[in-house]
């Protein structure tokens, strides 16, 4: 699929294919969910500045557009897309389940979650999906190439903060784009998943798999699942 550059590059700072260096400058304030979350569960939330994340939007606008407008958005996706949330996810597995339950049918339902998603992105397979999965190509290529190589970032620890280190992989906590492309970078994975023949839905890193069958297929149906993780773990 070609993408006309336009569709996204209206402006001299865009349509360049570059994202200003000094934009890729930030703060990094580790942060918790919980007050009595262990240290390992610490969010780097970067502090960005308000012309990179003012970008952003206008960038994530024509990209949602696009996504939309050519049927790319991935169904069994319910995080950061619009009218879908938390509840929609839950609500569509609940309703297989029970569904399931009154055709007297048993389920398996198996539970994956990426750790450390958004940091261990890696750079190359998501600009790859981009171009293939997602046809973008061109100068609007070479701005995602350019938003996420090369940032810099210092580690703030109350008044403290660390030298200056650069990040190879994930995308950026706390950006406004971000996210979008961590589901863009995760839309393969969906499509491996529905070749296996297994029902699945997913919620950012979440992943939900389940299958329902009668009592007397149980153990090929363990057998199954079995060999779709293998597959999704290679």
């Amino acid at each position: 699929m070609n993408v006309h550059p336009y569709l996204f590059l209206q402006s001299p700072i865009l349509s360049s294919g570059q994202f200003h260096p000094t934009l890729k400058e930030s703060v990094k304030e580790p942060t918790l969910d919980k007050e009595d979350s262990p240290v390992s569960n610490y969010r780097p939330i970067l502090n960005l500045s308000l012309i990179s994340k003012t970008i952003e939007h206008v960038v994530k606008s024509r990209l949602i557009d696009h996504l939309t407008s050519n049927s790319l958005l991935n169904s069994h996706q319910s995080a950061y897309c619009k009218h879908h949330s938390i509840k929609t996810a839950l609500l569509y597995i609940h309703d297989h389940l029970v569904s399931a339950t009154g055709s007297q049918k048993g389920s398996c339902l198996c539970l994956l979650d990426l750790s450390a998603a958004f940091d261990t992105t890696d750079h190359n397979i998501l600009i790859t999906h981009l171009s293939s999965w997602f046809g973008i190509h061109g100068s609007v290529l070479r701005w995602f190439k350019s938003y996420l190589s090369s940032r810099w970032f210092r580690v703030k620890c109350e008044t403290d903060l660390s030298s200056w280190h650069t990040s190879s992989c994930g995308v950026p906590q706390g950006s406004v784009l971000g996210p979008q492309l961590f589901v863009m970078y995760t839309t393969p994975l969906s499509t491996l998943i529905s070749s296996c023949s297994v029902n699945h839905h997913l919620y950012a890193d979440d992943i939900q798999l389940f299958l329902s069958f009668l009592p007397t297929h149980v153990d090929s149906i363990i057998d199954h699942l079995h060999n779709a993780l293998d597959r999704i773990l290679s």
